[in-house]
């Protein structure tokens, strides 16, 4: 079982690998975009992921959460990754962060 200093380290490691993954649509990450709802480490440092798309029928609908699986699983100390996807509620631009609003001209 990893101490808080270690998993304040991972869930950082996580955010990080996450701010590399962007929606094809709008050039911001993922995590600024508002997709990602809740990070949640297990004991077994094993991490569910809830998350959203910008739209149901997104182009990336398949993929994306793949590819947060994907880049979750390499972070140091990840055992695994579930990655659930979520409508509910339903993304809208109040989501996206407010340096995200500001890289895109809307703040």
């Amino acid at each position: 079982m990893a101490d808080f200093a270690d998993k304040t380290r991972m869930m950082e490691d996580i955010i990080k690998e996450l701010k590399i993954l962007y929606d094809p649509e709008i050039p911001v990450n993922i995590y600024d975009l508002g997709l990602i709802y809740d990070i949640k480490i297990n004991d077994d440092n094993s991490v569910h992921i809830l998350m959203s798309l910008t739209a149901p029928n997104c182009p990336v609908a398949e993929s994306l959460p793949r590819d947060v699986k994907n880049a979750v699983e390499m972070v140091k100390g990840v055992k695994s990754c579930e990655v659930e996807v979520t409508f509910d509620p339903p993304w809208d631009q109040s989501m996206i962060s407010d340096a995200a609003l500001l890289d895109l001209g809307l703040l």
